[in-house]
């Protein structure tokens, strides 16, 4: 079974829909670039980016003169980037495989490792091969770190890595058994990185490293396959498991299309993931070019940073000071959402766990600064409600009328319906 396309053209409502999940939100002249457009062709389009990024970022993690400072360069320039790059669904993506494959800056504050951590899941948003995707991250100083995979050693063996590996990164739960677990870190042991350790390195290169005197040789057996397995062996097994495709679509079907995920719809993705061998690009086309994922509005709770990032490209991305966009990020970590820093190895819940009484106290001043503050961003045109509500017309218009422009854009993106996409 496949999902079914959409067949019509895009109309304006589908256009706005399609950015406002792959692009955070834009402006009425990109919505109005899309309409009557095929759906596919323009989700291929979408997923087709290369690795390049903004030329003025202001943010050089690389001069920072400590490791906490180095964290909030990071932090600042990526959240530069969803604000201000050519490619957001590259970086939708990007946020979505950091909140899959975690690693958080209490444990890895190496500025090289988060660049290098950041290039990866850029490199692999919409890869061909999820199987390789996985192994890279596993190889990856941030997630050795973060994960303690680097302590891994023959007979004493640290399973971290291995559980989060089946629990988390591929199968879920359910598949696995503990002893699976403990096999896998068996046949993980000698993984390791040199270069960049402690704080007076951290701005140092690692590089992954094998040492071939703490691997565990021995005989594993790991998710019903037996053998003298090494730990590639045990990534692009559980990579490869049939739960895994179904684990992962999931997780795109939550990115992309609610909250909820229909599941008969996320078991047509994973079928899609198992026929193509783990080919994200084929299954993300697919899903985008559905009448499935057109269908399903206002199913999404809008984060900390999709909602920060996606008011300020709904605006026509007006240029903030550097000190403002530090700030932002700091805004979005007070919401509950810190890039680079999810709550646990789990990633953040997301869906209603984002709409507490503090968070959407943030929200109401965050919006406010950005529209009826002495220093809100000057706009060349006001938003209409089709880039800021997906709809021609407002369901907000009996409450707005008689309002000046900035305040009916204030009462607007305080509103329930702006904080869903």
């Amino acid at each position: 079974m496949s999902l079914i396309p959409l067949s019509r053209k895009l109309t304006p409502e589908d256009a706005a829909h399609l950015l406002r999940r792959t692009a955070f939100g834009g402006t009425d002249a990109q919505i109005r670039a899309l309409v009557g457009r095929d759906a596919r062709e323009v989700a291929r389009e979408r997923l087709t980016f290369d690795q390049r990024l903004t030329a003025d970022n202001p943010f050089q993690p690389a001069e920072a003169a400590t490791p906490f400072a180095g964290v909030q360069l990071t932090r600042a320039a990526w959240l530069y980037e969803l604000l201000y790059g050519s490619q957001p669904l590259r970086e939708v993506l990007t946020l979505t495989w950091s909140n899959h494959f975690v690693v958080g800056t209490d444990k890895v504050r190496n500025v090289p490792v988060l660049a290098e951590y950041l290039n990866l899941l850029r490199r692999h948003a919409a890869t061909t091969d999820f199987t390789r995707f996985a192994l890279d991250v596993a190889q990856s100083p941030a997630m050795l770190r973060y994960l303690d995979a680097d302590l891994n050693r023959k007979g004493k063996p640290n399973e971290n890595f291995s559980r989060e590996l089946l629990e988390l990164f591929t199968t879920g739960i359910g598949p696995y058994t503990e002893k699976d677990v403990q096999e896998g870190a068996r046949a993980l042991t000698g993984w390791t990185f040199r270069g960049g350790r402690g704080n007076m390195k951290f701005l140092e290169s690692s590089e992954f490293f094998f040492i071939s005197n703490q691997h565990d040789g021995g005989r594993k057996s790991y998710l019903g396959q037996n053998g003298n397995l090494s730990g590639e062996d045990v990534v692009r097994i559980a990579a490869s498991h049939s739960a895994t495709a179904t684990f992962v679509a999931r997780k795109l079907h939550r990115a992309f299309v609610a909250d909820t995920p229909d599941e008969k719809a996320v078991e047509a993705s994973a079928e899609t993931f198992r026929r193509t061998n783990g080919d994200i690009h084929a299954v993300l086309e697919e899903l985008l070019a559905s009448d499935h994922f057109y269908a399903r509005r206002a199913a999404i709770i809008r984060g900390p940073v999709a909602y920060i990032v996606g008011t300020i490209r709904t605006l026509g991305q007006p240029k903030l000071e550097a000190k403002q966009i530090l700030n932002l990020a700091q805004t979005a970590g007070r919401m509950g959402q810190f890039l680079l820093q999810p709550d646990t190895v789990k990633g953040w819940d997301g869906g209603r766990e984002w709409v507490g009484d503090t968070a959407l106290l943030l929200r109401m001043q965050l919006a406010a600064s950005l529209t009826l503050g002495n220093n809100a961003p000057k706009l060349e045109t006001q938003p209409t409600d089709l880039a800021l509500l997906g709809a021609e017309r407002s369901p907000l218009e009996a409450f707005t009328k008689g309002l000046t422009p900035q305040q009916r854009l204030y009462l607007t993106l305080i509103s329930p319906e702006y904080g869903l996409a």
